[in-house]
């Protein structure tokens, strides 16, 4: 009994030096404001367009400046663009087919304004129909759907027939539509599928219509959408033919992401 006592008393007081002996660090610092401050890099510095003029961002490349359309080219003949330019805006050609920029990009800003004419006629898809292509292959609906139904996943700001936009944010026939346009390019696993698909968010006259939306692949009129891989690409303007009459564009500028 003497033995286990005295065994028991030694081993307290190893136990005791030991948490004597136990090493003390320092404890953190005190967060301070400073701490979650960075200075470097500094943004650069982007001049924004005049509203009064309508002018482009000083980093923008503008894609028409309502002179002329020296940044773009036929897709039918792959020569100058020859759509009817007059009074600072263009207007669609029904003869002379669609027309992309000479230029291709990746991901971007696009800044575009439209306007169907007061005198539109026509319903549902058959009423100033046209489209603005992403790398020449992801539309984004323009269609004149002030009081005209159509397919909602047809209807302008929508990624054609893969989503319905959030809202109707059309103006009257005759005045000018405002699309703001996000876009993120995809990028590609070996095999061809998409390790991360595009996105795109469409504002239209400062309502958003489309959040983030995750396209599925290309805008097919007919089937399902198909999944092919591409780099940079051009923006395409569509000739749609439809017997309505022809909308006009202008104020068109891009800035790369």
């Amino acid at each position: 009994m003497k033995k286990l006592l005295l065994s028991a008393l030694t081993l307290a007081i190893a136990v005791g030096a030991s948490a004597q002996q136990k090493k003390e660090y320092p404890k953190p610092e005190a967060m301070r404001p400073a701490m979650t401050e960075f200075w470097t890099p500094q943004p650069k510095v982007v001049t924004p367009g005049d509203i009064k003029t309508d002018s482009a961002p000083s980093d923008a490349i503008v894609l028409f400046d309502g002179k002329d359309l020296s940044a773009w080219k036929s897709c039918k003949t792959g020569g100058d663009a020859d759509w009817k330019v007059h009074n600072g805006v263009f207007t669609v050609d029904k003869t002379k087919g669609d027309i992309v920029t000479r230029e291709s990009f990746g991901s971007f800003q696009l800044h575009i304004e439209w306007c169907v004419p007061k005198n539109i006629t026509g319903t549902s898809q058959a009423r100033g129909n046209s489209g603005v292509f992403l790398q020449d292959r992801y539309e984004i609906q323009i269609l004149d759907n002030y009081q005209n139904e159509t397919y909602a996943n047809g209807q302008a700001g929508s990624v054609y027939k893969q989503v319905i936009p959030l809202a109707n944010a059309m103006r009257k026939p005759g005045e000018w539509n405002v699309y703001d346009i996000i876009y993120n390019a995809p990028v590609f696993n070996e095999d061809g599928t998409y390790k991360v698909p595009p996105t795109v968010t469409v504002l239209q006259n400062g309502i958003v219509l489309l959040n983030n939306f995750t396209i599925r692949g290309t805008t097919e009129y007919i089937g399902h959408p198909q999944v092919k891989p591409h780099g940079d690409g051009p923006i395409r303007l569509q000739m749609h033919g439809d017997p309505s009459e022809a909308i006009s564009f202008r104020n068109i500028w891009l800035r790369k992401l």
